[in-house]
Formats: C-alpha cells, sequence, structure tokens
C-alpha cells in the first residue's frame, strides 16, 4: 500500500504545482490586461498631440512596467508574459494584416499599384540585399562574429521589415492622397514580402552565397508570394460569391459577419500549414473581401465588421509594442550577451546605418522609375522630392515584424542561452526602439518642414489627369456587338495607351474587366460612384 500512498502524494503535489503555476498565469494576463487598458486611455489623452503617437506611448509605459517588475522581482524579470513567436505569427498578426487590407482606400490603392509594389517588392530586395552584405562585411570588424551565411541574410530581412505607423499618424490623407497611399501601401506590402523573403531563406543551408543559392532564394520568394497571393485572392472571392448567393443576412447578420472572420482566419492557417505566407494570404483576402464581401452584406454587418476589425488590429498592435518596451528591460538578454558596451554600441550604429543606406538605395531609384512611368500622368501622380524624402524616412522605422522575426530566428519561446543570438535579440529590440521613439518624436517636424500647409493642399488633381476622366465602364477591351473594324481600332488605341501611360493604362483595363465580368458574379459597388469601404 505504500506506493500507492507515494503515488498519491505525488500526484497532490503535482496537482497543486499546476494550480499555483495557473494562478500565477492568471495573475499575470490580469495584470497585463489592466496595462492594456492605461494605454488605451493614454492614446486617448494623447489624440491632440500627433508628435507623440499609441505606439511610442506603449513602449515607454512597457518600460516604465517593466522597470517597476524588474525592481520588485529583485532583478530576474521584466516581463509579465513570455513572448512565443507562434503566438505573435498565429493570433496578433493575422488581425493587424487583415484589417490592414480590409480597410485600405483601395481606389488609391490600385490606382499607385505599381509604385506600391515597387517599393514593397523590389525595395525589401534591395534592402535586403544591403543590409545582409553590410553586416556581413562590417560585423567581424567589431569581433562580432560565427555567424553563418543564412543568418546574415536573415538579418538583412529582418532589418528590411518597416513601421510606418508613426508617419501615417502625422500625414493627411486628403491633403496628400498619393504620399498616404505609397506610405501606407509599402509598409503593408514591405511587411508580406518581408516575411516571404525570411521563409524562402529559411529554406537554404549555405555555408557560402553563390548565384546558385542566390536563384534558388529568389525561385523559392517567388513561389511563396505568388501562391500566398493566390490562396489569399480565392479565399475572398469564395467568401463574396457564398454571401452572395446565400444572403446569409436575411436571417442572421451574426452568420455573415463570423463567416468573413472564420474564412480569412482559415486561409491564413492553411497558407502557414502549407508553408506559404500567410501574412500575404490574409491581405489580399482582407482586400478582396473589401471589395466585394463587404457589399454583399447588410448595413449593420458592414459598420459591425468595420469597426470590430479595427479594434482587434489596434488591441494586437498595442499589445506588441507595450511587450517590446518590457522586454528591453530583460536581463538575462542583456546579461547573455558577451560584448562590451563600446561594442554593442558600433554593432547598433551600423545596423542604423545599414537601414539608411538601403532605403536611399530603393527610395530614390524606384521613384526616378515610377516617375518615368507616370510621366503622363501630371503633377499629382508624380513623386517629388520632398515625398520621397518623407517616404525615405517613414523606412527608417522598426516595429512588431522585426522582432517577431528576431525572435523565430534567434531564440526559441523567447529564450536564447546563445551570447550571438542575445546580442541579435537586443540588438533589434534597441533599433525598433531608438527608431520608434526618436525617429517617431521627430517625424511630425519632419513632416511639418518638408509639407507645409500652404503647400500641401496644392497637390489638387489636374483635370487633364489621367484619373479624372470618367470612363466607359460598360464596355470590356472588346465588344462582340462591334464590328471587327471597329474592334481593331479600339485595340489600336489600347495598345497606343498602354504605350503612352502603362500604369494608367492598366488599371482602366483592370476596372473595366472587374465592372463587366467581376461584380455581377462577386458582387460590389454598382457603379465606381458608390462608396467604398
Amino acid at each position: 500500500m505504500e506506493p500507492i500512498h507515494n503515488s498519491t502524494f505525488y500526484s497532490v503535489a503535482a496537482a497543486a504545482t499546476n494550480l499555483e503555476s495557473t494562478h500565477s498565469d492568471v495573475i499575470s494576463i490580469t495584470l497585463f490586461i489592466a496595462v492594456l487598458c492605461l494605454c488605451l486611455v493614454v492614446g486617448h489623452l494623447l489624440e491632440t498631440y500627433r508628435w507623440l503617437n499609441e505606439s511610442i506611448a506603449a513602449i515607454l509605459i512597457g518600460s516604465l512596467v517593466g522597470t517597476i517588475i524588474l525592481c520588485t522581482t529583485k532583478w530576474k524579470s521584466s516581463k509579465l508574459l513570455r513572448f512565443n513567436e507562434e503566438l505573435f505569427f498565429i493570433y496578433l498578426l493575422p488581425p493587424i494584416i487583415f484589417n490592414a487590407g480590409f480597410q485600405v482606400k483601395k481606389k488609391q490603392f490600385f490606382h499607385n499599384f505599381f509604385p506600391i509594389m515597387l517599393f514593397g517588392v523590389a525595395g525589401v530586395l534591395i534592402s535586403t540585399s544591403i543590409v545582409a552584405a553590410g553586416s556581413w562585411w562590417l560585423f567581424p570588424k567589431l569581433g562580432f562574429d560565427g555567424l553563418s551565411i543564412s543568418e546574415h541574410l536573415s538579418i538583412g530581412t529582418i532589418f528590411s521589415s518597416t513601421d510606418t505607423v508613426c508617419t501615417l499618424q502625422v500625414l493627411n490623407q486628403e491633403e496628400t492622397p498619393l504620399l498616404y497611399s505609397l506610405v501606407f501601401g509599402e509598409g503593408v506590402v514591405n511587411d508580406a514580402t518581408s516575411v516571404v523573403l525570411f521563409n524562402a531563406v529559411q529554406k537554404i543551408n549555405a555555408d557560402t552565397l553563390n548565384g546558385k543559392t542566390a536563384l534558388k532564394i529568389f525561385l523559392d520568394f517567388l513561389y511563396l508570394f505568388s501562391t500566398s497571393t493566390v490562396l489569399g485572392i480565392a479565399a475572398g472571392l469564395v467568401t463574396a460569391f457564398i454571401l452572395r448567393g446565400l444572403s446569409f443576412g436575411r436571417h442572421s447578420s451574426v452568420r455573415e459577419i463570423a463567416l468573413m472572420v472564420l474564412v480569412a482566419y482559415l486561409s491564413y492557417m492553411l497558407a502557414e500549414l502549407f508553408e506559404l505566407s500567410g501574412i500575404l494570404t490574409v491581405f489580399f483576402a482582407g482586400v478582396l473581401m473589401s471589395h466585394y464581401s463587404w457589399h454583399n452584406v447588410t448595413e449593420s454587418s458592414r459598420i459591425t465588421t468595420r469597426y470590430a476589425f479595427a479594434t482587434l488590429s489596434y488591441i494586437a498592435e498595442t499589445f506588441i509594442f507595450l511587450y517590446v518596451g518590457m522586454d528591453a528591460l530583460d536581463y538575462e538578454k542583456w546579461k547573455t550577451s558577451t560584448l562590451s558596451f563600446w561594442t554593442k554600441m558600433g554593432l547598433y550604429g551600423i545596423v542604423m546605418f545599414l537601414i539608411a543606406i538601403g532605403r536611399v538605395a530603393l527610395v530614390f531609384p524606384l521613384s526616378i522609375i515610377s516617375n518615368y512611368l507616370h510621366k503622363s500622368g501630371g503633377e499629382s501622380t508624380k513623386i517629388s522630392g520632398h515625398h520621397q524624402m518623407v517616404i525615405w524616412w517613414a523606412g527608417l522605422m522598426r516595429g512588431a515584424v522585426s522582432v517577431a522575426l528576431a525572435f523565430k530566428q534567434f531564440t526559441h519561446s523567447g529564450v536564447t542561452w546563445d551570447p550571438n543570438n542575445a546580442t541579435m535579440i537586443t540588438t533589434t529590440i534597441v533599433i525598433v526602439l531608438f527608431s520608434t521613439v526618436v525617429f517617431g518624436l521627430l517625424t511630425k517636424p519632419l513632416v511639418d518642414h518638408l509639407l507645409p500647409a500652404s503647400s500641401s493642399n496644392t497637390n489638387t488633381r489636374n483635370p487633364r489627369d489621367p484619373g479624372s476622366p470618367k470612363e466607359d465602364m460598360t464596355l470590356p477591351l472588346l465588344s462582340f456587338d462591334e464590328s471587327a473594324s471597329e474592334n481593331m481600332s479600339r485595340a489600336r488605341e489600347n495598345m497606343s495607351m498602354l504605350m503612352d501611360r502603362p500604369v494608367y493604362t492598366i488599371h482602366s483595363y483592370w476596372r473595366r474587366f472587374d465592372h463587366a465580368y467581376m461584380r455581377p458574379i462577386f458582387g460590389g459597388p454598382s457603379s465606381d460612384d458608390l462608396p467604398t469601404v
């Protein structure tokens, strides 16, 4: 009978330990939610001070709370919760990215689709190459070595992910629609592209980087990018088709809202299941649902979805920045890193220098290319020198995606005992804190200087610009109701437009195709004059 008593004793002890651990977790979660509520109140009080945004406030509050916890635990911990990169990618990131796609101003986004994709896709490739090559060359000169080629490439993708929230809160969308669209669009596409490229880099295991390895990374990137996009588009179209065909709203608005939420999350999880990019998938799912599904639901559901998705995104973003502020004071990571103080400072300076150089190498050359392709579009489609400076500045700040990718690369469930990995985690935290707080505080004075109020309204649309004429949306590219000679004349006119104004013409073709073929099947506004979300 003694073994039975011992077994019972150990079972009771284990149950007591689990109960104590659960109680401790409940306390931590309760305190964290209370701090989130504090951030919300502070964000409301800061509404009139556009130079200090909620991201900075959350980081500062997180740092303050971390300091208090660090003192009360006698320098053992600064966090209420331990960061888990899977928690970030599965629960926190999807609502942020989906809301970005759902709330995007589609007319501006697709009208400026080419420059947005230039900055968001080609720009990430350029920035990653510069940061990776620079870290590979300069880090050993400071005595920091031991990183593999794949880790240097991962560093390039980690520090190529931008956070444009600070700049967007300062810009006025009505006064500078082109600039706002470019900064917003680049920020979203940049995050998705960085994660796609990061996943492509994770698939290689090479000690040296040669042409074959680079080609493999590029092909993997194209595969992940294209398949993830197609999956997101398919999810959005399927949702729109179901909502339009079954008319859920006749019986329950709850069901149609639930369908949109669940299909969006399902698309993200399917992408992760098939080792694609869930971020890119859920972004395009959000864009397609906004363009089609949103017009197939009841008015009450439209209002509910718009604010529900924005609320979830807001909570997730605040959660992340609050955690970053607390994690900056994680004593264990700083103690694990073996580099001297001045070596660390040199490392931070090199990373910021590479980020700035990478932005220069992508913003200004790609702006020249974009302006050339929009040369007949008038001043309203031209990216001016001042706009280029704002775009460059907006891309200097790093945020949640950089932190998540760094944790995914250099930790296991937020913990690392490797000195090099700990150094890269603390470097990422410092870069995110410095760029968000310092550059964020300087954003409003810089934007006010580059875009004074007296000149911000000069970016009005010229009546002769290609975006202003009313297009014939009732005809497709060619019509079976017209004669062959009329169709040939139309084709020659379209080819002439394509050569003279390629970006505008492609956008015009898409709008005609969308109106003639897509909306009758998947729904949407009856005309372009109807308001869109």
